[in-house]
């Protein structure tokens, strides 16, 4: 699959791909994908790059809004990071998120509270690597819109 994972990677550095991605619905076909098949079917086929399901508080609405996230973990920690998709236009999440940090993530079939937060510099220069790693066109994203979010989401205690 390292092939096929790459070619996908190297898609993912289109100007289309973001487009696709945030004005076709593409994480909106993600997401059904995700939920029907608990993790395991992406529209990419099957899971080549590791996602969740991030649902945070609608800032304005108050509703659930829920998105697909590429994610690195770090031992119980998940770090998920935005760069818009490239686009001047703000992805509505990390809004979402720095309005109120708690938030459901579903792995797989699991679902578990978090709280999310900032990631302080010295974790932003020890995640961004991963965040690369596990997906490299945040780094064309961030060159075009000039923008990275990272936040560190942290299991919530009751």
């Amino acid at each position: 699959m390292g092939a096929y994972r790459n070619f996908v990677a190297w898609l993912g550095h289109g100007r289309w791909f973001g487009v696709m991605l945030r004005q076709l619905g593409g994480s909106r076909a993600d997401r059904w994908l995700y939920r029907h098949f608990n993790g395991r079917l992406a529209i990419t086929g099957p899971p080549i790059f590791p996602v969740l399901l991030l649902t945070t508080t609608g800032r304005r609405s108050g509703r659930p809004r829920t998105t697909p996230v590429i994610y690195v973990r770090d031992g119980e920690r998940l770090v998920v990071s935005s760069e818009q998709t490239g686009q001047q236009r703000p992805a509505a999440w990390p809004l979402n998120l720095h309005a109120e940090p708690r938030v459901s993530v579903r792995l797989g079939a699991e679902s578990a509270a978090y709280r999310g937060r900032p990631a302080a510099p010295d974790e932003v220069e020890r995640y961004w690597p991963a965040l690369l790693e596990a997906w490299p066109a945040h780094a064309t994203y961030r060159a075009r819109s000039g923008v990275r979010h990272i936040f560190v989401l942290e299991p919530a205690r009751a």
